[in-house]
């Protein structure tokens, strides 16, 4: 399957965003939209950092095994999760971008590693579907940034 990948801008410089992005759970903040129930282990930060979730979705659940497994402060940081009944090998990778107002590019892709035949056959549909879900965390994370790190109770 194809990679899809999403992009914002945010105002914040790069080291900061690279910082925030460093602690795994604070990705929680952002995408608990779609990704619920977390438990972290592991560092708080940095390679190591995991994180169980589940996939919030109707019918069975799916839970998600997530491990950082690189980062280059203050330009990526990567992420492979299990799912599926490790039928599923997904890679996230943020990348930083310093813009020249001093602000910063985020790009956010997520390419399949491994995929149940099911998720193949429906590839078109379960890319628009992540790629709707990423967009919206992205999104959700420019306001988490614009609040120091901490959103507001929804």
């Amino acid at each position: 399957m194809k990679p899809v990948t999403t992009t914002v801008t945010v105002p914040q410089p790069r080291e900061d965003v690279y910082d925030f992005l460093d602690v795994l759970g604070n990705h929680e903040q952002f995408n608990d939209h779609f990704l619920v129930d977390w438990t972290l282990s592991g560092p708080p930060a940095g390679v190591g950092a995991k994180a169980r979730m589940r996939v919030k979705t109707r019918g069975r659940d799916d839970w998600l095994d997530m491990t950082v497994i690189s980062g280059e402060r203050p330009r990526t940081t990567t992420e492979e999760s299990i799912g599926a009944n490790g039928k599923r090998r997904t890679r996230g990778t943020y990348t930083l971008e310093e813009l020249p107002d001093g602000g910063t590019r985020i790009t956010f892709e997520l390419a399949w590693l491994e995929a149940p035949l099911s998720e193949q056959l429906m590839a078109p549909i379960s890319r628009a579907v992540i790629g709707r879900a990423n967009a919206t965390a992205l999104q959700r994370l420019v306001g988490v940034l614009a609040n120091n790190g901490k959103e507001e109770a929804r």
